[in-house]
């Protein structure tokens, strides 16, 4: 069956979105048929006229939408069946109640993961964390390869039901009512401290360390939720600092103390 169109998966107005939107119209027209492999990323993006990175966030929305397959080593694929029901519209469920869910179900795939992960998928896990040195030595804002990390993660668990939902958590935090501003602030924060969290996890992993895997996956996610908090109080104090002020001049008080 080729898997039908979802927009409700893809909508917004990040470039990365309108690009998984026009690769899943693809797929829903026939051009790219179930357990067929898409294009190399380099051929995708000169088609849509956007960089690499553009395209693998888009990959990594489809994937999350149940359209495709990433398969390490070999390629991203058509998946047989439709896209992931999320009930139609994503809720516009508190990023708090996202991140809170996500130290549940992710710290507990972090310590199955620890039992069952692969050379292969240790070498992807690897390969994500050099990526996030590199984006943050070069000071770039992109979650791409922060994904393919917990991606890879979730997939080590070699449970189809809690990769499942968390495609779903990152599908609702993509959703959340967060502006790309805050979340830019949060992502750029405490760089060191993400990098060091994530190394953590994975040297969990290379030991089998179930136990480590899960406290360092549920460390590193509570750190999130404070640097969001921050941000979000630090946005609300500005705020209330600009009406304030627009209240003094409003009432020709601005010099007045």
């Amino acid at each position: 069956m080729i898997p039908t169109l979802k927009p409700e998966h893809f909508s917004g107005g990040r470039l990365y979105q309108r690009v998984a939107q026009q690769l899943a119209a693809t797929i829903a027209q026939g051009e790219y048929t179930a357990g067929t492999r898409l294009p190399a990323e380099r051929k995708l993006a000169e088609r849509f006229e956007v960089s690499r990175p553009t395209i693998r966030e888009a990959i990594i929305a489809l994937e999350l939408a149940g359209l495709v397959e990433v398969r390490g080593g070999s390629g991203v694929y058509v998946r047989h069946s439709d896209p992931l029901e999320l009930g139609g519209t994503p809720p516009q469920l508190s990023p708090f109640d996202i991140l809170e869910a996500r130290i549940v179900f992710e710290g507990e795939a972090a310590a199955l993961a620890a039992k069952n992960i692969t050379e292969q998928e240790l070498a992807e896990v690897r390969q994500a964390l050099h990526t996030i040195v590199d984006n943050h030595q070069e000071a770039t804002f992109s979650e791409t390869a922060d994904a393919d990390f917990h991606r890879v993660i979730a997939r080590a668990t070699k449970n189809a039901a809690i990769v499942s939902v968390c495609r779903h958590l990152w599908s609702l935090r993509d959703s959340a009512p967060v502006s790309t501003s805050v979340a830019q602030r949060v992502y750029q924060a405490g760089g060191e401290a993400r990098i060091d969290e994530h190394k953590a996890i994975l040297i969990a992993l290379e030991q089998r360390n179930p136990e480590a895997a899960r406290a360092a996956m549920r460390e590193h996610l509570r750190r999130v939720i404070r640097q969001l908090l921050d941000a979000i109080e630090a946005d609300a104090v500005a705020e209330a600092r600009r009406a304030i002020a627009l209240n003094r001049e409003r009432f020709n008080l601005a010099n007045e103390h």
